[in-house]
């Protein structure tokens, strides 16, 4: 008689993200998981995981893990986030796969958020919201869609689809990457020259680059003076991509309309800083997209199952990039 031949032990998958968001995650990964006929062995907190038994980190900077010493078994680490500038600050283990968060959810809320303020300030709403009422009847009639040129700095996941959306309602849209990109109805370029061609002629600006050593201060005081005179700025990317104090001059001086700014060096903005006071600021609590838990999981599953199955993650982050 042979013996049994048992089934391998599920994989040991540890969620490291925020105490807060535990419960929140918990019962949508196990459900994603059915749904996807995988056996996990999950675990909602590190402190029911020894450190070597790991297969799989679904991981935040701001977790409770702060150092990978001791996990000496893992397969892949995945960000609950799509920036990854946080976790590389902590040094991942450089033979571990690092994956970015791709969900449906993040994208369509980005997608929202930037059309959103994209219209408002097409349309120039503000001038009707925020003005004080007078009953003085005067038409001034916003230029249609498709005379707006609106630039998109970075074509990633998500400036992708924000840029394939603004093409979709009619914006003449030009974006930018480091690498040469192919989206249909978006003039795409690349290159310092490209760079310089997109903000010039960008009517509204929407940055949704990552942060790395190259795109820091990348929208200086050079770059926000090649704008168009009466320009928008749009920031749901990353704070330190502007130089604060040449975009602060430029709203006073009047060369640049508005700036809506998500995203800051310090979070939550303090409550001194010049940018919730400016009349040509619009300051949003970091709200452009999120991460949702119902989406995610099936997205941190999804990567589970291609790994289990031997094939290579999807959004692996190129560390020399920095995204």
């Amino acid at each position: 008689m042979t013996a049994d031949i048992l089934p391998p032990d599920p994989p040991v998958v540890l969620f490291a993200g925020p105490e807060d968001a535990r419960a929140a995650y918990a019962e949508p990964l196990g459900k994603a998981a059915e749904r996807a006929h995988l056996a996990l062995d999950l675990r909602m907190d590190p402190a029911d995981a020894e450190a070597g038994e790991v297969d799989y980190l679904i991981f935040a900077a701001n977790g409770p893990v702060r150092a990978f010493d001791g996990f000496t078994r893992l397969k892949g680490i995945l960000s609950l986030w799509a920036g990854v500038d946080g976790i590389l600050k902590l040094d991942p283990p450089h033979d571990v796969p690092l994956v970015r968060m791709v969900e449906d959810g993040m994208t369509l809320g980005m997608v929202d958020y930037v059309m959103g303020h994209v219209l408002r300030h097409h349309l120039d709403i503000d001038r009707y919201i925020d003005a004080e009422p007078v009953a003085v009847w005067e038409k001034d009639h916003p230029p249609l869609a498709c005379s707006r040129h609106v630039g998109v700095l970075g074509l990633g996941a998500l400036g992708a689809a924000c840029a394939q959306a603004l093409s979709r309602h009619g914006f003449d849209v030009s974006g930018w990457s480091r690498s040469r990109k192919e989206i249909p109805g978006v003039t795409c370029r690349d290159g310092d020259e490209g760079l310089e061609q997109v903000i010039g002629e960008a009517e509204i600006l929407v940055l949704l680059l990552p942060h790395t050593p190259d795109t820091e201060r990348l929208i200086d005081a050079d770059r926000i003076a090649r704008m168009p005179e009466g320009a928008v700025l749009v920031n749901p990317a990353r704070g330190p991509l502007i130089d604060h104090d040449a975009l602060l001059a430029a709203l006073d001086a009047g060369r640049l309309r508005h700036a809506t700014m998500d995203v800051f060096d310090e979070e939550p903005l303090p409550e001194e800083h010049p940018y919730w006071r400016h009349p040509r600021v619009t300051v949003t609590p970091h709200i452009a997209s999120a991460t949702r838990p119902e989406t995610a999981a099936e997205a941190l599953v999804g990567q589970i199952a291609r790994a289990e199955r031997g094939e290579p993650f999807a959004h692996v982050v190129d560390r020399g990039r920095g995204y």
